[in-house]
């Protein structure tokens, strides 16, 4: 078996989520609704625990959609239900900001639409943009090397831990 450096374990991960959803609340507390767009898969997951968390510590009405695109060849994006953005405060989640592509890609079907605010959320926020991107909420920031990669390890929909490749 590969060895890996473990970065986050299950119970900080955990601890990273729940101060994500504080963040969004501080952040949007003046609001009664956001939209939290999960980019599939571990994107979406996280978004889930986002929004169960966000449903104890406030009155924010939550909506969860999935953004579906490819990471590696990213072009059309899939969004799982028709929304209208307007208005809304969305803010897009995923597990790991590389080079801010993917997260720049998932944009794509918001541009059509006037938000009140777009916000952006991730587990581990890497320091190697390529893109004009910042993460509005990060769990863990690291820089690392262009060859390493960062790993959320899940298991349906569990979060395991984080780890450089």
């Amino acid at each position: 078996m590969e060895s890996r450096n473990v970065i986050l374990t299950k119970d900080i991960i955990q601890k990273k989520i729940e101060r994500i959803a504080y963040e969004i609340y501080e952040h949007n507390s003046d609001g009664n609704e956001i939209i939290l767009a999960g980019i599939w898969d571990r994107g979406l997951v996280i978004a889930r625990k986002i929004a169960a968390i966000l449903q104890q510590i406030s009155p924010l009405k939550t909506r969860i959609i999935e953004l579906r695109l490819d990471k590696q060849h990213p072009g059309a994006v899939t969004v799982s239900e028709q929304v209208d953005f307007n208005g809304k405060v969305v803010i897009i989640v995923d597990d790991v900001a590389n080079s801010g592509r993917t997260m720049l890609y998932a944009l794509k079907p918001l541009l059509e639409f006037l938000p009140e605010k777009i916000q952006t959320a991730v587990l581990v926020d890497r320091k190697h943009k390529s893109f004009p991107l910042s993460v509005d909420f990060v769990g863990y920031s690291l820089a690392t090397t262009l060859q390493e990669s960062v790993m959320v390890d899940m298991e349906g929909e569990e979060i395991i831990s984080a780890y450089l490749q």
